[in-house]
């Protein structure tokens, strides 16, 4: 009896210690299964609650590690200027994300939280971060290596912050300067905008080469997710008007606003962030033709779709009108992840109660769920769920300010160089006894920068962020023996009476983002006529412009001497003096066509009635002056 005992016992540790090795292998957890495997694996084990989660995405500023855990959520963002602290370190983001993250990882099935930023031009919400230039100058460019290596530089300035996901690239051809967001956009022309997709290979690394052709990839620790927006048609709306009604045909939205998609899919891109937009009046956030039936059935695209902000409250007239009935179409539309931002437990209980109502099938959530695993195990999230605080040090570095001042240089276009050929203004001598620089954007980083700088809409200023400004690059270049006046306004008898070899003027449009940009009339901010006007009919003068589009210039073109299109440069103004004094020519040419006036808009290259003041590809060169 005593033997049948031991044997007993016996088989039953052997049988516990089997049960527990059995218990503790997960195949979700092992990262030598293959990737479907793993999401078949974790989906078979997750409840509803736990997928609701997951599609879920909430701001930093009604995010806590409790709430990651109590509501199991699957994403955080920051939106526009939300962040930890003013002036936050590189550590102080870490450690905000960090915290975020342990709630995720002490869930039931401990699914790590992704992270996701608007890093547009640089990790531009980031104190100290490299800003580089908007995408309207870099359109200008006809570089995509270049664009490729600053979507490089990027990743790591937002690894650097512990974030694994940006809402970049915008890849909208902007076919009205009116609209707003036209800085986002690297031209009219889809086949520009086609070739700088080469940026998501920079900011997710190279697809191996038999990678199937719409899976997401990202590389590794130094890469991050990117977003292709905004699908689709986002830049084709009428008059500009943003977040308006895309009037085009079938054949049209396929040929002009889709192309860049199919760059992006081929390429690896992790999420597609769907447009505010509409098409032909249904609202994309509501389109279940092109968001499944195109973009995921037709294109085969396998990464994770997500709304824009606050997407699906939009949906009906007013905004938030019946929320039930937002959550039901969007996500039956086909949109897998929901920029809530704030109310997300009104999402949670809504779709909850549509999908234990069998309004929306469960496999449309596992669906969803899917893809947004796709992307975390891809991107080795269950393995390196935490920062890698060694990156922090990337953070404004400067090989990567180096890379922004080589962007500037390449983004400026030479529209005017003095009256003839034969009798050029620039390059500008570095030697002259007095020179006068002047206009609101000469020593203004914030004006630089942009909108989607430090905050959503961009500040004026020189205290929010590390660069250089245009007026300080001029003192930085010319020959210490050569007088800099700076007057940002001054009259025309200041001007007479200075004695200056030359003037050089910066003026533009003040910092804007989104709607706040959209404009009738595209005129440069006051009193920068007036200062155009005193200093160029008293002294030879550049303009230069920093702006996010082309703005009116005509009535003052004759005054000018030379006149250059900086776009909106960043936080590397030397490159700008680096091309003006002939370190570097001008390269440069516009990725826009530039209007006489307003009233011939919207006007694009290949129009029957074309009639531009500069046709688009054009751009004057300089040579660079050899040193002696």
């Amino acid at each position: 009896m005593a033997r049948i005992s031991v044997v007993f016992w016996g088989l039953l540790v052997v049988c516990c210690l089997a049960a527990m090795a059995d218990a503790e292998y997960v195949k979700y957890r092992d990262p030598k299964q293959p990737i479907n495997v793993r999401i078949k694996d974790l989906v078979s084990r997750m409840n509803l609650e736990e997928k609701i989660g997951q599609m879920t995405q909430i701001d930093r500023t009604v995010a806590t590690e409790e709430v990651l855990k109590k509501y199991l959520l699957g994403s955080v963002l920051s939106g526009g200027g939300s962040v930890p602290a003013t002036n936050a370190s590189a550590q102080t983001w870490i450690d905000m994300v960090n915290g975020f993250q342990r709630g995720s990882l002490s869930t039931r099935l401990g699914i790590p939280m992704i992270y996701g930023i608007d890093a547009l031009h640089g990790n531009n919400n980031v104190y100290k971060a490299t800003i580089f230039p908007h995408n309207v100058g870099l359109g200008a460019t006809r570089d995509p290596e270049l664009v490729k290596k600053i979507g490089a530089a990027t990743a790591l300035e937002v690894r650097a912050t512990g974030i694994q996901y940006t809402f970049a690239p915008c890849i909208a051809v902007c076919r009205d300067p009116r609209w707003g967001r036209c800085y986002e956009s690297y031209s009219e022309d889809h086949s520009i905008v086609q070739s700088m997709t080469e940026i998501i290979p920079g900011l997710q690394g190279d697809i191996p080469a038999n990678s199937r052709k719409g899976v997401p990839f990202v590389a590794g620790k130094t890469k991050v997710a990117a977003c292709a927006k905004h699908y689709v048609g986002d830049g084709g709306t009428t008059e500009g008007i943003n977040e308006n009604n895309t009037v085009i045909s079938r054949h049209g939205l396929l040929s002009i606003h889709m192309p860049a998609y199919y760059n992006a899919i081929i390429k690896g891109v992790s999420t597609v962030m769907i447009s505010y937009s509409s098409w032909n009046g249904i609202k994309m956030h509501a389109n279940h033709e092109l968001i499944t039936g195109f973009l995921k059935n037709k294109l085969r695209f396998r990464g994770f779709v997500i709304s824009d902000w606050e997407g699906l409250d939009r949906i009906t007239t007013p905004p938030h009108a019946n929320y039930t009935y937002s959550i039901q179409t969007a996500i039956h539309a086909g949109i897998d992840m929901v920029m809530i931002p704030y109310n997300y437990t009104e999402f949670i209980d809504g779709l909850r109660f549509l999908v234990n109502n069998s309004f929306i099938p469960i496999s449309r959530i596992d669906d969803a769920v899917s893809r947004i695993l796709r992307v975390k195990f891809t991107m080795g999230l269950f393995e390196n769920p935490y920062a890698d605080e060694s990156l922090a040090n990337q953070l404004g570095s400067q090989e990567h300010r180096e890379l922004a001042r080589e962007a500037v240089r390449k983004t400026l276009v030479l529209l005017k160089n003095g009256e003839s050929a034969d009798k050029p203004l620039l390059p500008l001598p570095k030697k002259a006894s007095k020179i006068l620089v002047a206009g609101s954007h000469a020593d203004n980083l914030g004006y630089q920068c942009g909108g989607w700088t430090i905050s959503w809409q961009g500040l004026s200023g020189n205290n929010h962020t590390i660069g250089t400004t245009i007026l300080t690059a001029i003192k930085n270049t010319v020959d210490p023996t050569t007088k800099v006046v700076y007057k940002e306004n001054p009259d025309s008898h200041f001007v007479k009476s200075g004695d200056f070899s030359f003037a050089i003027v910066v003026v533009g449009e003040p910092a804007y983002s989104e709607t706040f940009g959209d404009s009738v009339n595209l005129t440069i901010l006051e009193p920068g006529p007036s200062t155009v006007t005193n200093v160029c009919g008293s002294v030879k003068c550049v303009v230069v412009l920093i702006t996010g589009r082309p703005v009116v210039i005509q009535p003052y073109l004759e005054s000018i001497d030379a006149l250059v299109a900086a776009w909106l440069p960043g936080t590397e103004g030397q490159g700008v003096a680096d091309v003006l004094f002939g370190d570097y020519g001008f390269t440069g040419k516009l990725s826009r066509t530039w209007f006489k006036t307003a009233d011939q808009l919207p006007m694009n290259v290949g129009d029957r009635h074309y009639d531009p003041l500069f046709p688009f590809g054009f751009g004057l060169t300089t040579q660079p002056i050899k040193p002696t």
